[in-house]
């Protein structure tokens, strides 16, 4: 039988906010309505992963022929639940996987008994946790259940959430499900990092690489690489396609102003053919390139009155004139070098570079940053560029205590985007723009999970 007021609801929803309408809104609406509509489907999302724990509940194997998957005519829970929404068979088993983690359990004398992960539960069920978060959370913590304290269990649970929700005390940012899944690593490592090498053990055995028979005139290769092999492997990827070097990775505006083509290979395509072009120079003298240890070299030429009022600068092969902003981007990612040239044209004087971080200032910020600063950016650290967070231009020193790690993006945008940075006794703080965060408040800032399992342990020490 059909729920009349579900279907009076979904007739609202759709009679007050109609699809097309989101086109015609201005950026502020847009934005706040999207965060509506968000809040609106964390609720939905409760009553799917609710409705879906029922499903199994009644659909238990014990109870055979008598259950309500199989009087449907249905081999599971998760086969009637297909048949019912539409949905995919690993959107239902992800349902299903965490209805049984937040569902209130029944002890043996009848009595009701808390969720395995009752925070996650009730931020759901209040709309405050989405789904992915949620995942995130439990698929790390849900292993630990039978090897560390309760209580230790409990602390971890509640943290999450909190930062996945922002009522953590050191951020009212709630923070993305990619974090949370990052954070909630970090709390499995620090709490059992025992439970690491039965993993690492399995991985040994399951390691390997292989080229099959050539098929349509390709070798298909397969395979699996230890975490360690696949980050030295994507390390020298990003050598070759990191977004300061790459035209692939501009916006199209900056390609028209490069006079740039759009590379037509696709990501793949790219990095095969980057393989070959790495073992051909290896063959040959061993050359790689340098993305950690020095800024790519593009030399850019800027008169000295133009850099300090802002003026116009050109870069060697592109014709197009830099604009004021390109230039300080890159000044403040590359250093400068002064170049005396005598009216004859002669070179009369040469300087030594200048506002330049060196390879191992640029170490020791990774260590610290461990990625682009600003909350919710993906960017690694071997893509990202060091920032003056104050400008040379300004006084701020070359100094550890005065760089950060931003992605090309953000350091581009650092000044419009309502994004802040500041420095407090040498450690990041971040400040998010006012439609994120109304309260303005600044907070400390990594992406490094040395610094986050320091955070945990100094907060909640193994018992």
């Amino acid at each position: 039988m059909n729920n009349p007021l579900l279907a009076d609801v979904t007739d609202a929803v759709a009679a007050a906010l109609p699809v097309a309408s989101l086109c015609g809104l201005n950026d502020e609406n847009l934005l706040a309505t999207t965060r509506g509509i968000e809040a609106l489907g964390r609720y939905v999302d409760a009553l799917r992963v609710t409705a879906a724990g029922e499903i199994a509940s009644r659909s238990r194997t014990e109870d055979g022929p008598a259950g309500l998957a199989a009087r449907k005519g249905c081999r599971s829970a998760n086969e009637l639940l297909q048949r019912l929404t539409q949905i995919s068979s690993s959107t239902g088993a992800a349902r299903l996987g965490l209805a049984a983690l937040t569902r209130h359990g029944t002890a043996l004398s009848g009595a009701p008994m808390p969720a395995k992960f009752d925070h996650v539960r009730a931020a759901l069920e209040a709309g405050e946790l989405g789904v992915d978060a949620a995942v995130a959370l439990t698929k790390n913590l849900a292993p630990l259940q039978d090897r560390v304290h309760p209580d230790s269990l409990d602390a971890a649970e509640q943290e999450l959430v909190a930062a996945a929700t922002g009522t953590s005390p050191d951020s009212s940012v709630p923070a993305s499900a990619d974090e949370i899944r990052i954070q909630a690593s970090v709390w499995r490592a620090t709490l059992d990092p025992d439970g690491l090498e039965p993993d690492e053990a399995h991985a040994m055995t399951k390691r390997g690489f292989r080229l099959k028979p050539e098929r349509n005139g390709l070798v298909p290769v397969s395979g699996g690489l230890l975490p360690e092999a696949a980050g030295r492997v994507k390390r020298l990827f990003d050598a070759y396609l990191t977004p300061t070097t790459a035209p692939a990775f501009l916006h199209e505006e900056e390609l028209a102003d490069k006079e740039a083509a759009q590379d037509p290979r696709t990501k793949d395509q790219q990095r095969h053919d980057i393989l070959i072009g790495v073992l051909d120079a290896m063959a040959r003298s061993g050359d790689t390139p340098t993305i950690g240890g020095a800024a790519p070299t593009v030399l850019v030429t800027v008169r000295a009155e133009d850099l300090e009022t802002g003026g116009a600068g050109y870069a060697d092969g592109v014709e197009s004139p830099l604009s004021p902003t390109t230039v300080e981007q890159l000044v403040c990612t590359g250093g400068v070098q002064k170049v005396v040239i005598g009216r004859n044209g002669r070179i009369v004087k040469l300087g030594s570079a200048e506002r330049c971080f060196t390879a191992p200032q640029r170490r020791a910020i990774t260590a610290r940053d461990g990625g682009c600063l600003i909350p919710g950016c993906s960017i690694p650290a071997g893509w990202c560029e060091v920032h003056h967070v104050i400008p040379a231009a300004a006084g701020g020193p070359t100094h550890p205590d005065n760089g950060v790690l931003l992605c090309w993006f953000h350091h581009r945008t650092i000044d419009t985007s309502g994004w802040a940075i500041r420095m407090r006794a040498g450690a990041p703080e971040v400040q998010a723009p006012p439609w994120l965060d109304h309260t303005r408040r600044w907070r400390p800032a990594t992406k490094s999970r040395t610094a986050m399992t320091a955070r945990v342990s100094a907060h909640h020490p193994r018992p």
